[in-house]
């Protein structure tokens, strides 16, 4: 299952590094989102891979939030992740 990196996770002041909002293919709703708790999610680079899990849904277009090991660069906003 694919899914395209969105956004950072972040308040008004704070912006976490590890914490990434990610919109899955085929799935439009909460519930449907939700059902991805638990898994596996795994972002390639060219030195390596980055892994995380998806922690919760996020908002009610079937976005979850994905917490990963290490934080992010810039540079991975839209690209893609693979859920397992």
């Amino acid at each position: 299952m694919q899914g395209r990196i969105m956004n950072y996770r972040s308040s008004r002041h704070v912006q976490k590094g590890n914490h990434m909002i990610v919109k899955v293919d085929k799935v439009e709703k909460r519930a449907d989102a939700e059902k991805l708790v638990g898994k596996k999610a795994t972002y390639a680079t060219k030195s390596g891979k980055i892994e995380g899990k998806v922690a919760a849904a996020h908002g009610n277009s079937g976005a979850v939030r994905i917490i990963f090991e290490k934080g992010l660069p810039g540079q991975a906003l839209t690209q893609s992740v693979t859920l397992e």
